[in-house]
C-alpha cells in the first residue's frame, strides 16, 4: 500500500496495491497490521454501502461528540467526487474543502479522520461507494453542512439544476450556522 499525504493532517490517500493476472484482481481493502505498521491507527466498526444514480449529491455529513467517526472511503462501482470539510477548529486547514476524484478502476481510499464533514456526487452513470467507519451510527449525533454553501465553494461537477438531493441534506446548514465539536 502507498500512503498519500494531502494538506490536511491526519487526510490520507491510500493506494492499494492491485495484483492483476489473468483472471482478474485482488487487493486487500483492509489489514489492520498494515495499517498500524504505517502509522495509521484506525479500527472499522462497521461498514456501510450505498448504491447511488449519476447527478446524486450525498452529504456533507458528520458524527458529533462524543461519538464522531473516521471513515475509509472507496468506490467499488462507477466513479465519484469525494469532498471533505475540515471541521477541526484547532486547525489552519478550518472551514478549507479537499476534493478528490475516486474510481472503482483506479481504486484509491480516502482516510478521512474524526472531525471533517464528508460527501460525494455521482459522476459515472451509477456508482456504489463503501465507507468503513471506526465508530457506530448515533442518530442523536448525527449532523451535517449544506453541500451547496457558497462559502465553501464546493464544484460537484454537476449542474444544480441536475442534482439529487434529499431532503434532509438540503435541510442541513451552512457552515457558519452549524454545531460541531471534535
Amino acid at each position: 500500500m502507498k500512503i498519500i499525504n494531502t494538506p490536511f493532517e491526519g487526510l490520507l490517500v491510500i493506494e492499494p496495491k492491485v495484483h492483476l493476472d489473468a483472471r482478474g484482481y485482488f487487493f486487500e481493502a483492509f489489514n489492520k497490521r498494515l495499517f498500524h505498521e504505517m502509522g495509521i491507527d484506525f479500527d472499522c466498526v462497521q461498514e456501510n454501502q450505498s448504491h447511488s444514480k449519476k447527478n446524486t449529491v450525498r452529504g456533507l455529513h458528520f458524527q458529533k461528540r462524543p461519538r464522531a467517526q473516521a471513515k475509509l472511503v472507496r468506490v467499488v462501482k462507477g466513479r465519484i467526487l469525494d469532498a471533505v470539510v475540515d471541521l477541526r477548529t484547532s486547525q489552519p486547514t478550518f472551514g478549507k474543502v479537499f476534493t478528490i476524484e475516486l474510481s472503482s478502476e483506479e481504486k484509491k481510499f480516502l482516510l478521512v479522520p474524526k472531525g471533517f464533514a464528508h460527501g460525494f456526487s455521482v459522476l459515472s452513470e451509477e456508482a456504489e461507494v463503501v465507507y468503513s467507519c471506526d465508530e457506530y451510527y448515533y442518530p442523536e449525533c448525527d449532523a451535517g453542512i449544506l453541500h451547496s454553501d457558497s462559502a465553501l465553494g464546493i464544484d460537484w461537477k454537476v449542474k444544480d439544476a441536475d442534482r439529487i438531493v434529499s431532503a434532509k441534506d438540503l435541510s442541513l446548514p451552512v457552515l457558519s450556522a452549524a454545531v460541531f465539536s471534535f
